[in-house]
C-alpha cells in the first residue's frame, strides 16, 4: 500500500513540477520529486572531478558511471577510489576492480559470529579481496578519510547554494 501511496503522489505532483524527477525519501522523512546529484573529489585538493546526476534514490549502481567519467576527464584512472557504504555493490566492485583499488566498508552482517572482512565462498576474487582489504588497519586509516574529504566538498557546495537547482528536465 505504501508503493501504491508513493505511486499516487508521483503520478499527481511529480509530472507537475518536473516530469523527469522521481519521488525520493528526503532527510525530513517526507517524499518528494527529486534529483540524486554525484560527486567525485580529489581526496587531497577536494577538487571535484566527476559531476553526474540521476533518477534514481539511492547511490547503487553509480561507481562504474563515475569512476569512466573521472577517467575520461582526467586522461588516467585514480589508483585508489574511496566510497561510502552506498556504492559498494559488488558487481560494481567486480568492474572496477582492475582499474582501481576501492575502500568502502564492509556492510555489518546480521550474524555478529560472522567476521565480515573474512571471504565468503559466492565473493568473486575482487570482492574477497576488498572484504580482506577493508579489515586491515592500512584501509581503516584510508577510509576515515572520507568525512573529511567528500563530506567536506558537499558541505562547500551547499555553501555555494548548490543545494536546490530550480530547472526543469534531467538534461537541464
Amino acid at each position: 500500500q505504501f508503493l501504491k501511496l508513493v505511486d499516487d503522489y508521483a503520478a499527481k505532483y511529480g509530472a507537475m513540477t518536473d516530469a523527469d524527477a522521481t519521488v525520493m525519501k528526503m532527510g525530513d522523512g517526507g517524499f518528494r520529486p527529486a534529483y540524486n546529484p554525484q560527486m567525485a573529489s580529489d581526496a587531497d585538493s577536494l577538487v571535484i572531478v566527476g559531476v553526474d546526476v540521476v533518477t534514481i534514490g539511492s547511490d547503487q549502481g553509480q561507481m562504474v558511471p563515475m569512476v569512466d567519467q573521472v577517467t575520461e576527464r582526467c586522461g588516467r584512472t585514480p589508483e585508489s577510489w574511496l566510497v561510502d557504504g552506498g556504492y559498494v555493490g559488488h558487481d560494481q566492485i567486480d568492474r572496477v576492480s582492475d582499474a582501481t583499488t576501492v575502500y568502502g566498508p564492509v556492510p555489518e552482517p546480521k550474524d555478529k559470529t560472522v567476521d565480515p572482512h573474512q571471504a565468503k565462498a559466492s565473493d568473486s576474487e575482487a570482492v574477497a579481496a576488498w572484504r580482506e582489504r577493508m579489515g586491515t588497519d592500512a584501509a581503516k586509516d584510508i577510509y576515515r578519510q572520507r568525512a573529511s574529504t567528500a563530506e567536506c566538498v558537499n558541505a562547500q557546495s551547499r555553501n555555494r547554494g548548490l543545494q536546490q537547482f530550480r530547472v526543469r528536465g534531467l538534461p537541464k
